[in-house]
Formats: structure tokens, C-alpha cells, sequence
């Protein structure tokens, strides 16, 4: 009897997740306006893409995985809904931000154990979310705003580099991009 070997759903989630965050961010550095490629991809790559790979990672048994991407693909689509319906209150915002930063925040220590680049992607992302929680609870200088635009590319260019390194590691069956094993 053979194997039914399934996909991994990861790179998929992580992809839909960097390259969403790239774009935002470029938006909170100062690159450009809200514009709706931003929020074209955050419900449809960012939001429902990642649901998608939750929805995979729960047939192959993966709670951290299930818990990720279906999180984080809800918060883009809550983000580009809160967004198109005006933004809200400037200082709820940061609570809302503040908020899915305690959830990265948690998973960032579920990442414990595992390699070194979930690490940086969750440990980026929890303070990406908190440098944006600031800014809204705060009248910043734009320079801060900028500074979190520019850590939430790094950010999202981390979960990028991941889904990267999964797809080309799995399908070469060899280390092309290392993403820092913990060794058992």
C-alpha cells in the first residue's frame, strides 16, 4: 500500500503572509498611499490563502500551523475590512494591534525548539505589531511610523525567505537556503 503524502502547506501561508506584509509595510515606511493592490492582497493572498494553508495544516495535524495561518489570515481580512470601513478610532487601533501582537507573541514562544527562521519571522512580526500599537496609541513622530514600516519589510521578507527555503530545500532534497536547525 502506498503513502498518501501531503503537500506542505507552509510555504503557501508563509508566502501569502511576507509578501502582504512587504506591501503594507512599504506603505507604512512612506513608499506610497493605501492603495488597493494593499488591500486586494490582503484578502485575497494574505487573508484567504493563508486560511487556506491553516485549513491544510489541520488535516496534516499541525496545531502551531492550524493556529498561525488561520490567525493571521483572519487578521488581513479584519485589517482590509476595519480599513475600507474608514480605519475607527485611531487609539482602538492600537488595541486591535496590540492585541494580534500578543497572540505572535505567544507563538513566537511555541517557536521554541524549532529552527531559527520561524523564530525571527514571529519574533518580527510580535514587534511589528507593538511598534504599530505605539504609533497609534501615541502621537509619533513620522519617523517612527517609518521605522515600523521598514522592520515590518524585514518582517515580512523573513516569511518570505522560509517559504523560499521550504520549497527549494524540499524539492532539491538538500539544504539550498538554511533556515537554522535545532539540533535534538
Amino acid at each position: 500500500m502506498s503513502e498518501n503524502k501531503l503537500a506542505n502547506p507552509a510555504p503557501l501561508g508563509l508566502m501569502g503572509f511576507g509578501m502582504t506584509t512587504v506591501l503594507l509595510n512599504i506603505h507604512n515606511a512612506g513608499f506610497f498611499p493605501m492603495d488597493v493592490n494593499i488591500l486586494a492582497m490582503g484578502i485575497l493572498y494574505g487573508g484567504i490563502a493563508q486560511v487556506i494553508a491553516g485549513i491544510m495544516e489541520f488535516k496534516k495535524g499541525n496545531t502551531f500551523g492550524t493556529t498561525a495561518f488561520t490567525s493571521f489570515g483572519f487578521f488581513w481580512i479584519t485589517l482590509v475590512f476595519i480599513i475600507m470601513k474608514g480605519g475607527g478610532d485611531r487609539a482602538f487601533m492600537g488595541w486591535y494591534l496590540f492585541m494580534w501582537g500578543l497572540l505572535a507573541f505567544w507563538m513566537w514562544f511555541a517557536t521554541f525548539g524549532k529552527h531559527r527562521a520561524i523564530q525571527i519571522v514571529f519574533g518580527s512580526v510580535t514587534a511589528l505589531f507593538w511598534l504599530l500599537a505605539v504609533g497609534h496609541w501615541f502621537e509619533m513622530p513620522v519617523a517612527f511610523n517609518h521605522f515600523a514600516g521598514f522592520e515590518g519589510i524585514l518582517c515580512g521578507l523573513s516569511a518570505i525567505y522560509l517559504a523560499a527555503a521550504e520549497v527549494l530545500n524540499e524539492d532539491k532534497g538538500r539544504t539550498v537556503l538554511p533556515i537554522g536547525i535545532i539540533k535534538k
